[in-house]
C-alpha cells in the first residue's frame, strides 16, 4: 500500500513533516554494547583507527535512556572540522535532551578536512567500522542507526546508503544529495533530503554552483570547482537534485513524480508515493544556499554559502524523520 500523505502543519512555530502509514515499530535490537560497562552520559572526544584510518569523534550520551539507544551518525563538510558540524546541527545537545547517541566523526591526516565517499573507499570502510566501536562500547538499537551530513557530509551519507543499507536505517543528506551510477543498496533505504534552489556550490541544477571555484583543494592550494580539480576532491554529479531524488524513490521502488506541496512561503516539500518505510522526501528552500538550515551558528559567511531559512530546522525534521524509520528487515 503505498504512503498515506497528510498535508505537513505548523504548530507553535515548528514545521514538521508528513504524516504516514506504518507498520507498528519493531522491537529494539540491543547491541553487543549492552552487555559491557556503559561510558558515563554527557559529550567525550574519542580517538578511533581502524584500516589505516586514524580519526577521532565526539560522543554524546544522553543522561537517562529507556533501553538501547538510538545513534545518529554526523558528517562534516568539505575543509569543515566536525566542530563546525556539531556547532551548525546541535544534533549532540539535542540527542541527548531527545534520547539518542550522536557521533561526529573527523578523520586525522594532512590537508583539509575531507571524506573519500567512493565505493569501497577506506573512509567508508572506516566509517562502517566506526559504527561497530559504538555498538560494541554503548547500548544502542542496531535497528536505530541513521546517518546525516552536510555538503560533501551529504555525499558521503548518499554512499552509506548505498553500501550499508543493511546496517542504516534512514539517511539525510543536507545540500548533497548524490546519487551514484553503481549505487545498488541491500534494500530501500528511506531518504530525507534538503537543498536549497540558490546553492552557490552544490548548484540544484546540478554539477557545482559559481562559488565552488573559490574553495581550496584538499592540500590548502588552489582551487576545487572540477575546472581546477584536484585529483583526490570527487563532486557533485550532473544531476539536478530533484533527478537524484527522484532516483532514489525508483531505487526505492516508490513512483517518481512527488507531489508537491508548499510548507511556508520560502519551503516546498516533495513526497514520493512509495511503499510505507521506503519514503523519499526533498525538502527545498526557494533561494536558500548550502547551509544546514535553520543553524544558530554564525560561521557560514552568507557572501560565500547564501541564505539561510528560519521558515525549519533541519535537524528537528530530519530527527522526526529517523524516529519513523527503524529498520525493520
Amino acid at each position: 500500500m503505498l504512503t498515506v500523505i497528510a498535508i505537513a502543519v505548523i504548530s507553535m512555530g515548528v514545521v514538521t513533516g508528513p504524516a504516514s502509514a506504518e507498520p507498528t515499530d519493531p522491537a529494539p535490537r540491543p547491541s553487543a554494547g549492552c552487555s559491557a560497562p556503559q561510558p558515563r552520559p554527557g559529550t567525550e572526544p574519542v580517538l578511533f583507527s581502524s584500516r589505516g584510518v586514524s580519526g577521532v569523534y565526539g560522543r554524546d550520551i544522553p543522561e537517562s535512556l529507556d533501553g538501547p539507544a538510538p545513534v545518529v551518525l554526523d558528517l562534516h563538510g568539505y575543509m569543515e572540522p566536525a566542530f563546525i558540524q556539531y556547532t551548525s546541527t546541535e544534533f549532540g545537545t539535542y540527542g541527548r535532551t531527545h534520547g539518542f547517541v550522536t557521533v561526529t566523526p573527523q578523520l586525522l591526516r594532512p590537508g583539509l578536512p575531507r571524506w573519500d565517499f567512493g565505493n569501497g573507499s577506506a573512509d567508508i570502510g572506516y566509517l562502517g567500522d566506526l559504527l561497530t566501536e559504538v555498538e560494541s562500547t554503548l547500548c544502542v538499537d542496531t535497528r536505530r542507526i541513521y546517518a546525516t551530513g552536510l555538503s560533501m557530509g551529504g555525499f558521503t551519507t548518499s554512499s552509506l546508503g548505498c553500501q550499508l543499507a543493511e546496517r542504516i536505517a534512514a539517511i539525510a543528506p543536507v545540500a548533497g544529495l548524490s546519487d551514484f551510477a553503481w549505487c545498488d543498496p541491500a534494500r530501500p533505504v528511506p531518504v530525507i533530503a534538503l537543498h536549497g534552489t540558490a546553492d552557490p556550490i552544490v548548484a540544484y541544477e546540478g554539477g557545482t554552483g559559481p562559488n565552488a571555484r573559490l574553495l581550496p583543494s584538499p592540500d590548502g592550494t588552489g582551487s576545487a570547482d572540477p575546472g581546477h580539480q584536484h585529483p583526490d576532491v570527487e563532486g557533485p554529479g550532473p544531476q539536478s537534485i530533484p533527478d537524484n531524488a527522484a532516483a532514489w524513490a525508483g531505487r526505492n521502488g516508490c513512483g517518481t513524480e512527488p507531489a508537491e506541496q508548499p510548507v511556508t512561503g520560502d519551503v516546498i516539500l516533495s513526497v514520493y508515493p512509495c511503499p510505507a518505510g521506503a519514503e523519499v522526501q526533498l525538502w527545498s528552500v526557494l533561494g536558500g544556499g548550502h547551509i544546514w538550515f535553520g543553524t544558530r551558528s554564525e560561521i557560514f559567511p552568507a557572501a560565500l554559502v547564501g541564505n539561510d531559512t528560519d521558515s525549519i530546522s533541519a535537524t528537528t525534521l530530519i530527527w522526526d524523520f529517523f524516529r519513523a524509520h527503524p529498520l525493520r528487515s
